[in-house]
């Protein structure tokens, strides 16, 4: 029978420890919450409930069971904090360390009882609600009763743990702090402003927080000192704390714990935007006849905008419009569309095989492949073929909105406008301006999203715009990690999944995105900055050249049913 812990002390009552001592008293078990000083202790009280024994001093952990630190990220803090409570408490006492950042042998083996002491990775939300994911870590020592009980003891707590290695961050760690960083250095940067990176995101990946109001969340003082412990152990510049976060942290900005950091708690609403100008499309044109043509052309002719769909040849475009047809039919089948206004969309959708059919159209968006020299060509004949007037707009994710641009004599009208797939389903799409790009054009394309129902955020004209700037890094260390075998695929998506409550986990969206189109979106965001987080790991170069591309070839990270 495993070790059972019906007394346990959580040292630091911050927002990691005040969350994990809640939930242990809510489970019956006896909670002793310990504090460096009255003074913290009395802050302590407000974040835990009456069921936990607050007290100051360690000597209050001589009775526990399992005894947890969640003192702030510092090794010597909880290497001493460790040692005195080791120094007190019976033989049999498991001791577990909350650190993301630093080496849990190392803290085991420096503060004395290295055999019965784990790491116990969780992020606050994942403690406080439902039944996340915990990391539960093992050094090359760790007593293997140690680890079953301690994993039979968060399983108790209603949690999922999950068994990993002393790796730099863990799993959820590694990827969460690094995503963080990049979003806060794109803030600094001044690339985006602060709600359109977390609108983004949001809209963008399905994320219920966006990044910068995640970070408010767990502390920036938490998120800073994490990411230094990581940047000092691993060397990777994409854990190099941000300048804002130092600026911010050493300002006492830290997040909701202050009321004040990316965000102001006392505000009780927004600035507004301000509104933009009505458009004057009536005819919009969409070049091309894959999944993002159609699903754009669908948007477009389900908001009531006449709708020309240019394919390559006549037979392309009857393929596209019968592809358009079948996903309202679907939509219609669930209940998301109905019968009349599936006939009134399919009633302004026409196609053609040529791309002089788009003469009349006041706005044309292009979404063939990622191939810079087609949209160039693409973009040569539209200038070409539509009026003067008429803005001409390329759905690129990756590439450069200028090189199209400078293949037209209207520079000034052209312009990024990077829907999200799939287009009838996803709210989203960036607006990506180039130098030349006049405040008209960007006006119509904003106003012409809005009149789409979709929510446009402003952007440069950079690799990856937004969303795909912060989430290959991410997708592409969640593949290093696997390649490295760091962790399962599953524990991998499982810890982002269950344990920081993203929708997919990141093997599971790369095998959705397409592993040659994550591919080449590396290597466009590699080549314009030239940061070893874009470096494709070498895992998914294995698997395009095998031809394991996800869910389109039914074989990636996972296998399918064709």
């Amino acid at each position: 029978m495993a070790q059972e812990f019906p007394t346990v002390a959580v040292v630091g009552l911050g927002a990691v420890g005040a969350a994990l001592a809640t939930r242990l008293a809510e489970s019956g078990r006896r909670v002793i919450g310990i504090e460096r000083d009255a003074s913290a202790l009395a802050a302590a009280r407000d974040r835990v409930g009456g069921q936990v024994e607050c007290t100051v001093g360690l000597g209050a952990a001589a009775d526990a069971d399992l005894v947890v630190e969640a003192v702030p990220e510092r090794l010597p803090l909880k290497v001493d904090v460790l040692a005195r409570a080791g120094a007190v408490c019976p033989d049999h006492t498991v001791f577990a360390t909350t650190t993301t950042g630093l080496s849990v042998t190392k803290i085991a083996s420096r503060s004395g009882r290295m055999a019965r002491t784990v790491g116990l990775h969780a992020f606050p939300s994942v403690l406080g609600n439902g039944n996340g994911v915990v990391e539960l870590v093992r050094t090359p020592v760790t007593d293997p009763a140690v680890l079953a009980a301690t994993t039979e003891f968060v399983a108790e707590l209603g949690l999922a743990p999950t068994v990993i290695g002393d790796h730099p961050g863990f799993v959820g760690g590694a990827l969460l702090m690094a995503y963080l960083n990049g979003a806060a250095a794109m803030y600094e940067q001044g690339y985006a402003a602060r709600d359109d990176i977390d609108t983004a995101m949001r809209l963008g990946c399905g994320l219920p927080t966006g990044p910068l109001a995640q970070l408010d969340q767990i502390g920036l003082d938490v998120v800073h000192d994490t990411l230094e412990a990581m940047h000092e152990r691993t060397g990777d510049r994409g854990y190099a704390p941000t300048q804002v976060l130092t600026t911010m942290r050493d300002a006492g900005l830290l997040g909701r714990k202050t009321g004040r950091g990316f965000y102001d708690y006392g505000s009780k609403s927004p600035t507004p935007r301000e509104e933009l100008p009505p458009s004057q499309v009536a005819v919009i044109g969409v070049v091309g006849a894959g999944t993002m043509a159609t699903g754009i052309a669908e948007v477009c002719a389900r908001a009531g905008y006449p709708t020309v769909l240019a394919a390559r040849t006549d037979v392309r475009a009857k393929e596209a419009l019968r592809a358009v047809e079948e996903s309202m039919d679907r939509a219609v089948h669930r209940g998301r569309l109905s019968t009349v206004d599936h006939q009134a969309a399919m009633g302004l959708l026409s196609g053609d095989g040529e791309l002089d059919a788009l003469a009349g159209c006041d706005l044309v968006i292009e979404a063939v492949r990622e191939d810079i020299t087609v949209k160039r060509r693409i973009f040569g004949e539209l200038d070409r073929v539509c009026a003067d007037h008429a803005v001409l707009a390329t759905s690129t994710s990756s590439l450069p909105v200028i090189a199209c641009a400078t293949a037209t004599r209207r520079p000034d009208r052209v312009v990024g406008m990077h829907f999200f797939n799939p287009a009838p389903a996803m709210r989203l799409v960036e607006i990506a301006r180039t130098d030349l790009t006049s405040e008209a054009t960007a006006s119509t394309v904003h106003s012409v999203t809005a009149a789409l129902g979709r929510t446009a955020v402003p952007c440069g004209d950079r690799a990856g715009f937004i969303v795909n700037a912060l989430l290959f890094p991410y997708l592409n260390n969640a593949a290093k990690l696997f390649d490295a075998g760091v962790a399962t695929r599953d524990d991998i998506d499982a810890a982002m999944k269950g344990g920081c409550n993203f929708p997919m986990g990141p093997l599971e969206l790369l095998d959705l995105v397409g592993l040659d189109t994550s591919l080449a979106i590396l290597e466009a965001l590699y080549e314009e900055f030239k940061d070893p987080n874009y470096a494709a790991a070498p895992i998914l170069r294995r698997m395009v050249s095998a031809e394991r591309l996800g869910r389109k070839t039914a074989v990636g990270f996972y296998e399918y049913k064709r």
